[in-house]
This record gives structure tokens, C-alpha cells and sequence, in this order.
């Protein structure tokens, strides 16, 4: 019978690697257009309303997501897409940190939806889909890179910061060039996390709490950004991966200036039960978050599919 560490070894066999978009698929894309059929159309859609976004310099533009996609090769894409400057802002959930450190000091690895997770418990890997979290990946680690990184903030006479600042201290903490942190740190792109407790990060934040009484996440710091961002932007555009809390966050400010001038929606939830995942962007149109003549798209399926296809249309736009 195999060891512990022989069976470990065995299902830890094949990286999770970032996807690069150095290959142009423009041509492809607007072949999709060309078919005229249902989700072909509208992937080619989205891809022609983020390019006139991305070139439209008079248009401040917003990226939401969540944090599971940061597990998976599409981090590179979000890396990417900072390390261009493609978005002015974005927004997304504790999560995203915790996996954007764990994989710039450690490794994730293929695995299967299907695996036996009593299994996986036993050996020490946790299951996120169909991608494996070694132990040591992740919680511990992230434990002692964020005690070290708070006990400098501490050294700093840090006691009171928004998110977004304190993922740029964190970003030059991490100093490594495949991670998010790092190019949004590097190109000074607010990463507003609304719900930074919800997370191992934010866990962190919690303990450091305890014998730091004065140490404050100033959130209405991050909604004063917002606040500013909105109002003094020309025109607006944005690309909501998945929902939540990231999603609504960007589309509930993008009303107070009448709405986006382009949207982009990718996501696996429906609508009909009412959910905010799920309302398409006609329904935004109705509470004057998009505008009514602005340029939208509602792209239904799984972003780690879709987006690879997209944004390597885009790897032109430098």
C-alpha cells in the first residue's frame, strides 16, 4: 500500500500554469461573428465591445470578478490585463489575494471533480473544482507571509487603510512578477476587495486584530475612490466576470453617472430565480446602471473558456 507521501506525490504531478495571450486570435474571433449562431455571436460581441473600451481612451473602465478563477491558468489573463493597464479599477473578493499569494510562493495542481474528497482530506489537499490545493500552498503559508507583511505595516505606523491601499503595500510585499498584487501595486490599479474579511487573508486581518485594537480597514475610504472614480469619468465600461459582490459593486456605482457606456457580462448564473449573478445587463439598464443605448452583451458560460478566447483577440491592444 502506498505511503502518505507516495500518494501525494502521485495526484501532485501536473502544475496549474497561467494562460498566456501572446497568440492572436483576432481572426478567429470575428470568424465566430461570421457563424451567426447563438453563444458564438455573442463571445465575438464582447470581444469587439472590450476592444472599442480598451482603445477608448476617454473611457475610465472597471473589471469585476471572483476569486475561483484565480485558482485556475486565467490568472494570467487578470495579471495580464494590469500589467497593460486595460482596466482603471477593479473589484473582487478576499479570495483573490489569498490565491494570488499562494501561487506566487507555491504551486496548485490539476486534479478532478470526481476525486474522493475524503481522500484528498486525509493527505492534506483540498479540492477547488477540479484543481488541487496542497496544504502547504496555502493556509500556512499565507498565515506566515501575512504576519510578517502586517507586522511591517505595523513598523510603518499603519493603523487605518482602505483595501485598495493595502493591496499595494501588499503587492511590493509580494514583489513577484507573475502576481496581481504585484502589477496592480506597479501600475497603481485600484483592487478594491468589499468583503475582505471572507477569506484566509482576511482571517489574517482578524488575528492581527486581536493585539491591535487600533488597526482599522477603512472601507468608506475605498467607496470615496469609487465615488470620485465615477464621477469624473467621460464615459465608462466594464467587464463583469461572475457575480456577487464584485459584480454589483461596479455596476451600483456606474448608475450615479447614468450608467456604463459598455458592458460586458460573462457568467454561468441564470436569472430566473431572481439573483443579482444572474440578471442580465438588460435588466441593469432598468435601475440606470447601463446605459440604454450603450453597447452590451451578456456571454453565457464558464469565463475559463470564454475569456482565454477573448482576450487573445485583444493581445494586440498593448
Amino acid at each position: 500500500m502506498a505511503s502518505k507521501n507516495e500518494a501525494r506525490k502521485a495526484l501532485l504531478a501536473e502544475k496549474v500554469t497561467d494562460f498566456s495571450i501572446d497568440t492572436d486570435s483576432k481572426r478567429f474571433v470575428d470568424k465566430l461573428w461570421d457563424m451567426g449562431g447563438f453563444s458564438a455571436k455573442k463571445v465575438s460581441e464582447g470581444a469587439k465591445i472590450l476592444r472599442d473600451m480598451i482603445s477608448d481612451e476617454s473611457s475610465t473602465n472597471i473589471l469585476s470578478f471572483p476569486a475561483d478563477i484565480m485558482a485556475t491558468g486565467l490568472r494570467g489573463i487578470i495579471v495580464e490585463a494590469a500589467r497593460r493597464k486595460w482596466f482603471d479599477l477593479m473589484i473582487s473578493t478576499c479570495g483573490t489575494l489569498d490565491h494570488d499569494i499562494a501561487r506566487a510562493f507555491g504551486n496548485y495542481y490539476h486534479g478532478a471533480f470526481e476525486m474522493d474528497d475524503t481522500m484528498l482530506h486525509k493527505l492534506d489537499i483540498h479540492r477547488l473544482g477540479n484543481v488541487l490545493v496542497p496544504v502547504e500552498s496555502y493556509g500556512i503559508m499565507i498565515e506566515e507571509k501575512m504576519a510578517k507583511f502586517l507586522n511591517e505595516l505595523n513598523a510603518e505606523g499603519i493603523s487605518d487603510i482602505t483595501t485598495h491601499e493595502f493591496n499595494w503595500k501588499l503587492g511590493k510585499f509580494v514583489n513577484k512578477e507573475n502576481s496581481l498584487l504585484y502589477w496592480t501595486y506597479r501600475n497603481n490599479i485600484p483592487l478594491i476587495i468589499p468583503g475582505i474579511t471572507d477569506g484566509s487573508v482576511g482571517y489574517q486581518l482578524w488575528q492581527f486584530y486581536q493585539e491591535h485594537k487600533k488597526f482599522r480597514i477603512n472601507l468608506l475610504g475605498d467607496e470615496q475612490l469609487m465615488s470620485d472614480t465615477i464621477w469624473d469619468a467621460k464615459k465608462a465600461g466594464a467587464l463583469c466576470i461572475g457575480g456577487g459582490i464584485s459584480k454589483h459593486h461596479a455596476i451600483w456605482w456606474a448608475q450615479f453617472r447614468g450608467g456604463f457606456d459598455y458592458t460586458v457580462y460573462i457568467t454561468t448564473a441564470q436569472e430566473y430565480d431572481g439573483s443579482l449573478s444572474g440578471a442580465r445587463t438588460r435588466e441593469a439598464i432598468s435601475w440606470g446602471k447601463i446605459k440604454e443605448k450603450a453597447r452590451h452583451v451578456n456571454i453565457d458560460g464558464d469565463a475559463t473558456l470564454i475569456l482565454p478566447i477573448i482576450a487573445s483577440s485583444l493581445s494586440d491592444i498593448r
